[in-house]
């Protein structure tokens, strides 16, 4: 959470308000994380605490200037910084 929010949503948020090229949000089926605790759908009482990943794509340079904003929001959990090959970014307009 940040706030009264799921992080996940004010996360995104920042990004779109930044002008960042997409976010896509993604809930795991199970998974632990650095206090070794399984997590996973199978059991009801920890569905609420399934494991997330946000995936951020624009330049390093946009990445780096979020990130204090970024490190303020998330207190717990891993991020990860990788390279990615671009091929196509488009987007379908509508005809009129």
């Amino acid at each position: 959470m940040y706030g009264h929010r799921p992080l996940y949503e004010a996360l995104t948020d920042l990004f779109l308000k930044e002008g960042f090229a997409g976010t896509t949000v993604l809930r795991g089926i199970c998974g632990f994380g650095a206090h070794r605790v399984f997590h996973t759908m199978k059991l009801l009482d920890l569905s609420a605490d399934l494991p997330m990943i946000i995936e951020v794509v624009d330049s390093q340079e946009k990445i780096d200037s979020v990130m204090p904003r970024i490190d303020e929001m998330v207190d717990s959990g891993m991020i990860t910084l990788e390279k990615a090959t671009v091929i196509r970014y488009t987007h379908k307009h509508e005809q009129e």
